[in-house]
């Protein structure tokens, strides 16, 4: 019981956003799971690539303040992964991860 009330009462216990804010954001992580089952042309390489971009410095974020923030730095990290993931779905379907192949010299 000890436990959980220096839990409730922490840095990072749920009356601080250190709790919520990776709580709401595991929600971007379920959403690209949901997206795997989508076609790639359904994807947008835009948004996909700011999610990356935005994952990558609230990792850092996490990393950085006191106390660290590790439930965020979890969550950005499996973000991270799943659009890295996405975005190479999405350039396999332009055509943007496919083998050049090596023509003759025309004579």
């Amino acid at each position: 019981m000890a436990f959980f009330k220096t839990f409730i009462n922490s840095p990072v216990g749920p009356k601080a956003t250190h709790f919520w804010g990776p709580v709401a954001n595991w929600g971007f992580v379920a959403a690209a799971m949901a997206d795997i089952l989508k076609p790639p042309e359904m994807l947008s390489g835009n948004m996909t690539g700011v999610m990356c971009l935005y994952s990558a410095l609230c990792m850092r974020f996490a990393w950085m303040v006191r106390p660290r923030n590790y439930l965020l730095l979890v969550c950005h990290a499996s973000n991270e992964t799943v659009q890295l993931y996405q975005l190479s779905r999405w350039a396999k379907g332009q055509g943007y991860l496919q083998l050049k192949e090596d023509k003759p010299p025309s004579t």
